[in-house]
Formats: C-alpha cells, sequence, structure tokens
C-alpha cells in the first residue's frame, strides 16, 4: 500500500512535467513527421497523398526526364550550417573561458555586477541587437569609418552580407550561453586549491590544466550545447548579416514555411536537422560514459 502511495504521487508530481513535453516537444514533432510525408498544397499546408519526395529532395534533383538526379545544394547548406555553428562553439569557448574565469576569481560584490552585465545583453530584443551590426558592419559604418580615420584603409572593406559577419553576430548572441554555465560551474571552485598549488610550485598553465578545467567541464558542456544547438538552427543573422545570400539550414527552413509555401519540405529539412542533432547528442553521451574507447 505505501509502495503504491509514493508511486502515485510520483507519477502526480511527475505529471505536469510529462504533460509539458508532450505538449510541447512530442506532439509538434510527431506532427512535423507526418507534414515531412505529405503532398505540398498549392497555396501552403500540406495535403494527400502521402509521399517520400520531400526526403528524396533533399538528397536528389529530377532532370527534364524526371531522372533522379544527385544533388549537393542543400548538403552544402547544412555543412555551412554545421561549420558555422561548430565555429560559434569554439569562439564563444575561447572568449568566455577566460571571462567566466575573470568573473569568478572577483569578490562577491564584482561578481554580481559583472553577472549583470553579461545578461544586460538579454533585455534588447535579439533582432533590434542584430541589426545594430548592420550599422556597424556597412560600407558606410562606424567601423570602416574608423579605419579609415585612422588611415589604415582607403576604401571601405566589405564586411557586411559575408560568412565572417554571419559568425560575428552567431557568437555576440550566443556568448552568454557559454559564459554563465561556465560561471556556474567556476564560482564553486576554492580558492584554497589555487593557493596550495602555488605552494607546491605549479605555474598557472599546470593549474588551469589540473585544477580550473576538470573543475569547469560540465560548464563548458553545458554551454557548447547551449551554443550549438541554437547556432546551428539559426535563421536571424543569416537574413540580417548575411543578406539572404549566405543560407543556413534555419534560414532555409524558414523559406519553405513562409515565402515557398512548400510546408512539407520545410518539415523534413526540420526532421533531419533534428536527427542529426539528436545524434550528435546521443554520440555526446555515449563519450563521456566511455572516455577511453576509440571511436
Amino acid at each position: 500500500m505505501a509502495v503504491a502511495l509514493k508511486r502515485d504521487r510520483a507519477l502526480l508530481l511527475a505529471a505536469p512535467a510529462l504533460i509539458t513535453i508532450v505538449v510541447f516537444m512530442l506532439l509538434p514533432m510527431a506532427i512535423a513527421l507526418v507534414y515531412s510525408f505529405l503532398s505540398p498544397s498549392p497555396y501552403g499546408g500540406v495535403q494527400q497523398p502521402f509521399t517520400p519526395a520531400s526526403w528524396v529532395r533533399f538528397f536528389y534533383d529530377r532532370d527534364l526526364d524526371e531522372t533522379l538526379i544527385f544533388d549537393t545544394t542543400y548538403l552544402q547548406i547544412f555543412s555551412r550550417s554545421i561549420i558555422l555553428a561548430v565555429l560559434t562553439t569554439i569562439g564563444c569557448f575561447v572568449i568566455g573561458l577566460p571571462l567566466a574565469w575573470y568573473m569568478a576569481t572577483r569578490p562577491p560584490k564584482m561578481r554580481s555586477i559583472l553577472v549583470l552585465f553579461v545578461t544586460i545583453p538579454f533585455w534588447t530584443n535579439l533582432l533590434i541587437r542584430t541589426y545594430c551590426w548592420v550599422l556597424l558592419l556597412r560600407d558606410q559604418g562606424l567601423v570602416n569609418q574608423a579605419l579609415q580615420a585612422i588611415g589604415l584603409i582607403k576604401q571601405p572593406i566589405t564586411f557586411l552580407y559575408t560568412d565572417g559577419a554571419i559568425l560575428l553576430g552567431l557568437i555576440y548572441s550566443s556568448l552568454p550561453f557559454m559564459v554563465l554555465p561556465i560561471y556556474g560551474a567556476l564560482e564553486k571552485v576554492d580558492p584554497r586549491l589555487i593557493e596550495a598549488a602555488y605552494d607546491l610550485y605549479a605555474d598557472r598553465w599546470a593549474i588551469m590544466r589540473k585544477i580550473v578545467w576538470p573543475l569547469a567541464k560540465p560548464g563548458v558542456a553545458a554551454g557548447t550545447l547551449l551554443v550549438f544547438v541554437p547556432a546551428l538552427g539559426a535563421f536571424l543573422q543569416p537574413d540580417i548579416l548575411g543578406g539572404g545570400k549566405k543560407l543556413m539550414i534555419g534560414s532555409l527552413i524558414q523559406q519553405q514555411f513562409t515565402t515557398s509555401r512548400d510546408w512539407s519540405f520545410g518539415a523534413a529539412l526540420s526532421m533531419i536537422l533534428m536527427i542529426f542533432v539528436l545524434g550528435a547528442l546521443m554520440w555526446s553521451a555515449w563519450r563521456r560514459r566511455h572516455p577511453g574507447v576509440a571511436v
């Protein structure tokens, strides 16, 4: 009786979380999966019959005689998205780890102020913050004006509508998601560990490698997840800073549901992206459980 009562209480406590997962995660995924196997409607939406054409379209194109030809167009967009997401994660890590360590080693009052500075960008809409980079990077923007004023360049440099501009926007918008988890892990470091290491004549590199890095690993793992996944599906930065010329998988999906009105192909692209992300997460979890196994 007592065991059954405990089980019922556990189910009751878990019910809100389970309902949230089903309604806001599993149900939309199921709808997207079904849509990906339906035919696109001429005015948006989907219609019968069921067909795998949207999945085939990701890898193949049709010739004039309806022959399937292997096409790498969408694979290139997917590859560009992965590369930019990886570079964004690396850039956020390179900047975020030293910044988080600096924040964690300040006095408590100073830490609160620094955390406030890191979170201030969240007070402004991402669209506005991203568009501000257009004003900075355009040919007549502040960056080119400053470089011309100090005599480094004579003609404006094209910063805007490039992969570099997209990468800069992604790093800028994603950096707090790397800094805060690492800071949360490092603020728990006991200063006496650092003092003891110095007493044992350890240099700064040895302290970073033997003490700081092992303690920062959980924060780095969380920050990597929080940066890589949103960056992989980003569409705002490619549209604004890339000018729509440098497509990423997120902006391609957004186009299918808006201008192209091909919901079936957009759903298929979404499922392919989700399968890749889930596969990467499962592989990462397996590697953490089996660190000594070579792949």
